[in-house]
Protein backbone atom coordinates (compact mmCIF):
# COMPACT_ATOMS: atom_id res chain seq x y z
CA UNK A 1 0.00 0.00 0.00
CA UNK A 2 1.23 3.44 -0.88
CA UNK A 3 0.94 6.11 1.80
CA UNK A 4 -1.32 8.09 -0.55
CA UNK A 5 -3.82 5.24 -0.61
CA UNK A 6 -4.64 5.73 3.06
CA UNK A 7 -4.95 9.49 2.50
CA UNK A 8 -7.53 8.92 -0.25
CA UNK A 9 -9.36 6.23 1.75
CA UNK A 10 -9.57 8.66 4.68
CA UNK A 11 -10.83 11.38 2.36
CA UNK A 12 -13.50 9.03 1.01
CA UNK A 13 -14.54 8.22 4.58
CA UNK A 14 -14.66 11.84 5.73
CA UNK A 15 -16.65 12.90 2.68
CA UNK A 16 -19.08 9.99 2.96
CA UNK A 17 -19.71 10.92 6.60
CA UNK A 18 -20.21 14.55 5.59
CA UNK A 19 -22.80 13.53 2.98
CA UNK A 20 -24.62 11.33 5.49
CA UNK A 21 -24.62 14.19 8.02
CA UNK A 22 -26.32 16.44 5.48
CA UNK A 23 -29.34 14.14 5.28
CA UNK A 24 -29.79 13.60 9.01
CA UNK A 25 -33.35 14.52 9.86
CA UNK A 26 -34.10 15.00 6.14
CA UNK A 27 -36.68 13.18 4.09
CA UNK A 28 -36.67 12.48 0.39
CA UNK A 29 -39.26 15.23 0.07
CA UNK A 30 -36.90 17.68 1.81
CA UNK A 31 -34.20 16.70 -0.67
CA UNK A 32 -36.49 17.12 -3.67
CA UNK A 33 -37.43 20.63 -2.52
CA UNK A 34 -33.92 21.79 -1.60
CA UNK A 35 -31.73 22.58 -4.61
CA UNK A 36 -28.75 23.45 -2.38
CA UNK A 37 -28.93 20.05 -0.71
CA UNK A 38 -29.17 18.25 -4.07
CA UNK A 39 -26.17 20.16 -5.41
CA UNK A 40 -24.14 19.61 -2.23
CA UNK A 41 -24.78 15.88 -2.24
CA UNK A 42 -23.95 15.58 -5.94
CA UNK A 43 -20.67 17.38 -5.26
CA UNK A 44 -19.81 15.16 -2.28
CA UNK A 45 -20.55 12.01 -4.30
CA UNK A 46 -18.26 13.44 -6.96
CA UNK A 47 -15.46 13.95 -4.40
CA UNK A 48 -15.81 10.38 -3.11
CA UNK A 49 -15.45 9.09 -6.67
CA UNK A 50 -12.46 11.31 -7.37
CA UNK A 51 -10.67 10.12 -4.23
CA UNK A 52 -11.48 6.50 -5.15
CA UNK A 53 -9.99 6.99 -8.61
CA UNK A 54 -6.71 8.09 -7.02
CA UNK A 55 -6.35 4.93 -4.94
CA UNK A 56 -3.73 2.69 -6.52
CA UNK A 57 -4.86 -0.20 -8.68
CA UNK A 58 -3.02 -2.63 -6.41
CA UNK A 59 -4.92 -1.39 -3.35
CA UNK A 60 -8.23 -1.52 -5.21
CA UNK A 61 -7.53 -5.08 -6.29
CA UNK A 62 -6.67 -6.01 -2.71
CA UNK A 63 -10.05 -4.67 -1.52
CA UNK A 64 -12.77 -5.99 -3.84
CA UNK A 65 -15.34 -5.47 -1.07
CA UNK A 66 -15.46 -1.85 -2.18
CA UNK A 67 -17.41 -1.26 -5.41
CA UNK A 68 -14.62 0.84 -6.96
CA UNK A 69 -16.02 0.73 -10.49
CA UNK A 70 -19.46 1.92 -9.36
CA UNK A 71 -18.04 4.69 -7.17
CA UNK A 72 -15.74 6.00 -9.88
CA UNK A 73 -18.40 5.55 -12.57
CA UNK A 74 -20.90 7.58 -10.58
CA UNK A 75 -18.34 10.36 -10.26
CA UNK A 76 -17.77 10.34 -14.02
CA UNK A 77 -21.50 10.49 -14.65
CA UNK A 78 -22.01 13.45 -12.30
CA UNK A 79 -19.05 15.36 -13.75
CA UNK A 80 -19.36 14.59 -17.44
CA UNK A 81 -23.15 14.35 -17.74
CA UNK A 82 -23.74 17.39 -15.58
CA UNK A 83 -26.73 18.37 -17.71
CA UNK A 84 -28.33 15.03 -17.02
CA UNK A 85 -27.52 14.27 -13.38
CA UNK A 86 -30.00 11.76 -12.03
CA UNK A 87 -30.73 13.12 -8.57
CA UNK A 88 -32.62 9.92 -7.70
CA UNK A 89 -29.31 8.08 -8.01
CA UNK A 90 -27.52 10.70 -5.91
CA UNK A 91 -30.14 10.33 -3.16
CA UNK A 92 -29.93 6.54 -3.26
CA UNK A 93 -26.14 6.62 -3.08
CA UNK A 94 -26.17 8.84 -0.01
CA UNK A 95 -29.23 7.33 1.67
CA UNK A 96 -28.54 3.65 1.03
CA UNK A 97 -25.05 2.93 -0.26
CA UNK A 98 -22.84 5.18 1.85
CA UNK A 99 -23.58 3.50 5.19
CA UNK A 100 -22.07 0.15 4.20
CA UNK A 101 -19.20 1.94 2.45
CA UNK A 102 -18.47 3.91 5.62
CA UNK A 103 -18.31 0.67 7.61
CA UNK A 104 -15.77 -0.84 5.23
CA UNK A 105 -13.69 2.33 5.04
CA UNK A 106 -13.61 2.64 8.84
CA UNK A 107 -12.07 -0.85 9.05
CA UNK A 108 -9.44 0.08 6.47
CA UNK A 109 -8.51 3.33 8.19
CA UNK A 110 -8.23 1.81 11.66
CA UNK A 111 -7.87 -1.96 11.43
CA UNK A 112 -8.53 -3.84 14.65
Amino acid sequence: MRHDDLVYISHMLDTARQARDKIKMKTREDYDQDENLRLALAYLVQIIGEAASRVSLAYRQAHPEIPWKNIIGTRHHVVHDYLDVDYDIVWNVVDIHLLPLISVLEKLVSPA
